[in-house]
């Protein structure tokens, strides 16, 4: 049981903030209101965001919006098989003026970054990665530098066309807190895309953004959303239902665990509440646990077997009893 409440005046400005980026964000995407509603949560809940799609779908518009209605920074690194580790947080060079080594930062070095098709680059360059995604810091020579705050990391891969890839090892996938699905647009809201005057996404101009202060100060009140007991009970529950199913090789890490936890804390926030119910744990179940639940007998197509893994926690969801 969580022994801090929210004050009245932190729920109050977090759903100003979350308003504000919930409206610049369906100003500019269309159409992708529970993408987007999942991408605030995750900010809100301080975590990373993977996003398996195919190209075209606005996975980068979405994250530059993210960046320009937060008034961040934004970078974009787009993996191959030849990027080196330091091409991604930055290297020591060494000064023949003063004699010494000087540290020149990477691209990682922002508030926002996309990790562009990240499974293309070598399981040595992903895991460059782990570090600054747990930590928001980077160890090199003996040095640890701190990367930007407030700092989320949104990543794409493909899961159609695995030739040339490298898949993302469970350590890696554990460290996104949801896997989401951009998807295409309904009719309705492709037809105004074409109709809108064509623009690159770093062309977009957005006015009257939410200052990083105000991010920092509503990841702050996270914490303090408030969770009964039966809640947590509930929050067990599902997670030692992952670990006893018999179609998953293994369950939910503890890690896995704590990140269902504030991502449920996260999305009551961004519903209004100062408290988490049932329904918030449902609704970020399958975003927080899909992608770190692999089946006992893999399929070879990445796409059947994630609808697979789905499918099978949404049994769980359906079958585990609701605190009342």
């Amino acid at each position: 049981m969580m022994s801090e409440f929210l004050p009245t005046n932190a729920l109050s400005e977090s759903r100003k903030t979350l308003d504000r980026l919930r409206e610049v964000m369906r100003s500019r995407i269309k159409g992708k209101e529970d993408v987007i509603d999942q991408a605030l949560i995750c900010l809100a809940a301080g975590g990373h965001i993977l996003i398996e799609d195919l190209p075209g779908v606005g996975k980068t518009t979405l994250a530059y919006c993210l960046a320009k209605a937060m008034r961040t920074d934004f970078k974009r690194i787009q993996f191959t098989s030849d990027l080196l580790p330091t091409d991604v947080t930055g290297v020591s060079i060494y000064d023949e003026r003063d004699r010494e080594f000087h540290f020149k930062q990477g691209p990682i070095f922002s508030n926002i970054v996309l990790a562009d098709e990240i499974n293309r680059a070598t399981p040595k360059t992903q895991s460059s990665l782990l570090e600054v995604m747990d930590h928001g810091k980077v160890s090199i020579d003996g040095g640890t530098y701190e990367v930007g705050s407030p700092f989320m990391v949104i990543a794409t891969q493909n899961p159609v066309d695995y030739e040339g890839t490298f898949p993302l090892p469970e350590s890696q996938m554990d460290r996104f807190l949801m896997r989401l699905q951009m998807g295409y647009p309904d009719p309705e809201h492709e037809l105004a895309i074409l109709a809108e005057e064509s623009q690159s996404y770093d062309e977009l101009e957005i006015e009257d953004a939410v200052e990083p202060a105000a991010i920092e100060a509503m990841q702050k009140a996270v914490s303090k959303v408030y969770l009964e007991q039966s809640i947590l009970e509930y929050l067990l529950r599902l997670i030692t239902a992952t670990r006893t199913e018999s179609e998953f090789k293994a369950g939910v890490s503890v890690r896995g665990g704590i990140a269902l936890k504030t991502a449920a804390q996260a999305r009551a926030l961004c519903m209004g509440r100062d408290f988490v119910i049932p329904e918030d744990v449902m609704q970020v179940a399958v975003p927080v646990m899909g992608h770190r639940l692999n089946l006992r007998r893999p399929s070879s197509d990445a796409l059947e077997e994630r609808r697979m893994v789905e499918g099978i926690l949404t049994r769980l969801l359906n079958a585990i009893p609701q605190p009342k």
